[in-house]
């Protein structure tokens, strides 16, 4: 229960600056929640959810998105639990729960007797940042994919969250699926190596600011996997992407895909945190 001292809402625009001061806290763990409001400035319609704020003495201490996922923004121990009882109190059913692990951990301790079991726990993703050009030299093949290009691409996304995920993006949604897909390409967020009409190699901008964004999906055909194609490639997406999006480029990956974490790692990301995602 809150005291006298506390309260949480739902943000509106007017909450604007207090809200970005509280992102800025740090603007490379934040990027997501960053992104989608300076994306939607709040307004309902094009949020599809909430950002709750918690207050203490007036100000605001903590935030969390609550869509499709939930995600917690410098949450203290006393906002973790006021967010939960907000959660069961809306009914909120989010597809996941994402963030630093310090954070989504406790929430989901609080969460799961209701919301539990969970479909796919992931407790443990490094969260890593690389703020310059890669030290290795990039595959010259990687670009930006090109609208006319789309169908040529979608299956290896389809494919990749698939993988990743462990639901099929089109059992559903579809047409949401094949619209984000589309609005990326659009975007000039998504990069592929695409050789006699097939692709060996994908990824996208998943979310930026003008500090830093964040690359997700990084797919390899699953045929040409252990050659040393990830590495040049990301390192080839990170020269583009800083220079056409955002200086820094952050990402996060499962702690036990050993592979991943080791391209990664040489084309120079250093892990800065921990993140977990807890998949429903």
């Amino acid at each position: 229960m809150l005291d006298t001292t506390t309260q949480l809402r739902a943000l509106t625009a007017r909450d604007l600056p207090s809200l970005h001061a509280l992102l800025d806290r740090d603007p490379l763990v934040n990027l997501f929640v960053r992104n989608r409001v300076d994306a939607t400035k709040l307004q309902a319609r094009w949020l599809g959810g909430e950002i709750w704020g918690y207050f203490e003495d007036g100000e605001l201490v903590s935030a969390c998105h609550a869509g499709a996922n939930v995600v917690p923004v410098q949450a203290t121990p006393r906002a973790i639990d006021a967010f939960a009882d907000q959660a069961l109190r809306q009914n909120v059913r989010p597809s996941s729960i994402v963030g630093p692990r310090s954070a989504v951990l406790p929430l989901w301790e609080r969460l799961e007797p209701h919301w539990g079991p969970a479909r796919s726990p992931r407790f443990d993703q490094p969260f890593m940042v690389l703020d310059h050009d890669s030290p290795i030299t990039p595959d010259p093949r990687v670009r930006k994919v090109a609208l006319d290009e789309f169908d040529t691409v979608y299956p290896s996304c389809v494919a990749m969250f698939t993988e990743e995920v462990g639901v099929d993006p089109e059992v559903g949604n579809r047409s949401g699926y094949r619209a984000r897909v589309a609005q990326l390409i659009t975007q000039g967020w998504a990069f592929a190596i695409i050789e006699d009409g097939e692709v060996v190699f994908k990824t996208e901008v998943g979310a930026a600011t003008a500090y830093a964004c964040q690359l997700q999906g990084v797919y390899v055909r699953p045929d040409l996997r252990g050659q040393g194609i990830a590495a040049a490639a990301v390192a080839a997406v990170v020269e583009q992407v800083r220079a056409t999006v955002a200086p820094v480029v952050t990402l996060y990956v499962n702690d036990h895909n050993t592979a991943a974490r080791r391209a990664y790692e040489r084309v120079g990301f250093d892990h800065t945190e921990t993140f977990a995602s807890i998949l429903l």
